[in-house]
């Protein structure tokens, strides 16, 4: 990290852009100092939580702190200007919708940038396999194996959470929907885009190629269902970066990848 800040310090006017994984229950204090130092659209940080129950991060061999893990999320959205990637996965041995539900809610109160929702994959040698027999998993036979059902979550269910995640990244990830998202998310924000992701899948019967101004009707439309009025659904979205795509933009001043980009202008 010392690296970087040298590199920013000496060449102001070069660009830089650093990507780090981060174990999330451990942030020494010997580091913090240096995070805060990196400029806006500087710095990236991954972290894996996979999952927030004890259960399913015993079987998987995961030792991690939920409660540190949590503070220290928490302090690098307050105290640094830091990009936070953080990533959970659905289909984990052990791991019911509701209990990935609760652990998504818990992880979305903490304000990350971008939640990655992913869907475990087995990889040739790694020790996951040992809880096929018992957990009934199934895996696509075909690279990257992708899971397809478990014990706990039956295909159908399982496809939903594939949806759920495609849809996600397209509204909450992409840092187009940054006013709208609170207000789509309310009180249950799984439950509730859960919601909403089965309703568009129904209306389109797509998850993918959703042109950007469609999806900002159908998320407006959605709304709408849910009690908002027309006018206010089209004004919240005109807040936002997918209500003023078609008009022009102003330049941006970060040097950051244009996705995180768009979360430091939101």
């Amino acid at each position: 990290m010392q690296f970087f800040l040298d590199k920013i310090a000496a060449h102001p006017d070069d660009p830089v852009f650093a990507h780090f994984e981060v174990v999330p229950d451990h942030l020494p204090e010997a580091l913090k100092d240096g995070i805060k130092a990196f400029p806006a659209g500087s710095l990236q940080f991954e972290i894996g939580i996979q999952s927030f129950n004890p259960e399913v991060q015993t079987l998987v061999s995961r030792k991690q702190n939920n409660e540190k893990a949590a503070e220290n999320i928490r302090w690098l959205v307050e105290h640094s200007h830091a990009h936070m990637h953080v990533d959970l996965i659905a289909g984990l041995p052990g791991e019911t919708v509701a209990s990935f539900g609760t652990g998504f809610d818990q992880l979305y109160a903490l304000k990350p940038h971008e939640i990655q929702f992913g869907i475990l994959k087995r990889l040739r040698g790694t020790p996951i396999i040992r809880h096929t027999t018992e957990f009934a998993m199934v895996y696509d036979p075909f690279p990257p194996y992708t899971i397809l059902a478990n014990r706990d979550i039956d295909f159908t269910t399982m496809q939903r959470l594939v949806r759920f995640a495609r849809y996600w990244d397209l509204v909450a990830n992409s840092g187009r929907f940054a006013n709208t998202l609170p207000v789509l998310l309310g009180d249950a924000p799984f439950a509730n885009f859960m919601a909403f992701a089965d309703w568009l899948y129904a209306s389109t019967d797509a998850t993918h190629r959703i042109a950007l101004d469609r999806l900002a009707k159908m998320v407006a439309l959605w709304l709408q269902t849910q009690g908002m009025s027309a006018v206010a659904a089209g004004a919240l979205l005109e807040s936002d970066y997918a209500g003023k795509q078609h008009k022009p933009k102003a330049a941006t001043e970060t040097v950051a990848p244009s996705r995180q980009a768009q979360h430091l202008h939101a």
